[in-house]
């Protein structure tokens, strides 16, 4: 197995290959759709609230850690969730939303950062690997992979990968085909004690936004992974053992053409349903108002607690216009102990859907 070198040691010129042009091609312009279909929702918080919540779900479950929406929605509206499971990915969602601020105000996507959405994602404060004994095993427990194992070899490597991250090194190729490498790279090196995966995969969608590719984190690749989970551990392996660069590239390429398609389509079932919820809650209620719909779609689940902070109304007020909206359909109540939560009925269609619908 080759030791891991720095990115810009490849050749560039190896990737210009026709298969790889062509893919390339089909995922930039799905990429550049999604980049303007996204716009079309005003409140970008909406889309990076929800979908942040379904990449969430998606990233950890690959990594063994499965929870379902309904248990997923019911926790993300208190503030310590209940499962263990919930926990995790509700920290994955912040850990993102720390990764987007931070390139948002920098422009750069920096080991700091890197660190520091590690310390969101772990809640703890471990840094990188300074024990050696780290490996990854396959299914029956053999081990396929050591990674770098002396810590000041993780350091120059990541110090290394930072720099081609930010276009410090010289490397003439497009960036989809440069976040491929650095995906494999950053898992190879496999800095951390635990959460590298996951961590990983919030560094793709972070380097498409520094990159201007995305306004938002708004494009994730966990679902297709998790449906293709044993030909992206095969070809992750097979750069390792045979310098096959070119089909890994493909297999990344094909990831973002067919993620960006089906999060179009999310996308816009989610700008229809919330069109149509303006126009019959605005028709038939007087105490319609924009950051009424705000909150109904930033939250597939909502709570008089939330309509109270975002629309500065009282507590009778606030429960007033959710019951009325749940007598009318847009809301589905229920009752968790002693409090109401309240479904977008239209919402969580849509979410749940496209939680099916990837990978087919």
């Amino acid at each position: 197995m080759s030791p891991i070198v720095p990115l810009e040691q490849l050749n560039p010129t190896r990737f210009e290959t026709a298969p790889i042009f062509r893919k390339l091609a089909s995922a930039s312009r799905q990429l550049a759709e999604l980049k303007g279909v996204a716009a079309s929702i005003p409140n970008q918080a909406i889309l990076i609230q929800t979908l942040g919540l379904q990449e969430a779900k998606d990233s950890s479950a690959i990594e063994n850690i499965v929870t379902t929406h309904d248990e997923l929605f019911q926790d993300d509206l208190q503030q310590y969730p209940g499962s263990p499971a919930a926990k995790e990915v509700l920290r994955y969602r912040q850990a993102l939303g720390t990764g987007f601020q931070l390139v948002r105000e920098s422009g750069f996507l920096t080991m700091n950062h890197v660190l520091q959405i590690q310390e969101v994602l772990e809640q703890n404060r471990a840094g990188f690997r300074k024990l050696p004994g780290t490996s990854l095993k396959d299914g029956e427990g053999r081990t396929v992979y050591m990674p770098p194992q002396d810590p000041e070899d993780i350091v120059r490597l990541m110090g290394s990968l930072e720099r081609f991250l930010n276009g410090e090194t010289p490397f003439d190729t497009d960036p989809l085909i440069k976040m491929s490498l650095i995906h494999h790279q950053f898992e190879s090196i496999h800095p951390f004690y635990d959460g590298n995966g996951r961590t990983g995969r919030i560094l793709n969608v972070l380097y498409l936004v520094k990159e201007g590719l995305l306004d938002s984190p708004v494009l994730y690749l966990s679902s297709h992974i998790v449906h293709t989970k044993g030909e992206y551990y095969r070809l992750l392996q097979a750069v390792r053992e045979r310098d096959a660069w070119e089909d890994w590239v493909l297999y990344i390429l094909n990831a973002i053409e067919l993620t960006s398609r089906q999060t179009i389509a999310t996308v816009q079932a989610i700008r229809l349903a919330l069109l149509d919820y303006k126009q019959r809650i605005r028709a038939s209620h007087r105490f319609y108002s924009q950051d009424l719909l705000n909150n109904l779609f930033t939250h597939p689940y909502t709570k008089i607690e939330f309509l109270e902070r975002d629309l500065g109304v009282s507590r009778l007020t606030a429960t007033k216009y959710l019951d009325a909206l749940s007598a009318d359909g847009f809301l589905l109540k229920r009752r968790i102990g002693r409090s109401n939560y309240y479904i977008n009925v239209a919402l969580e269609a849509v979410l749940v859907g496209a939680g099916e619908g990837q990978g087919r």
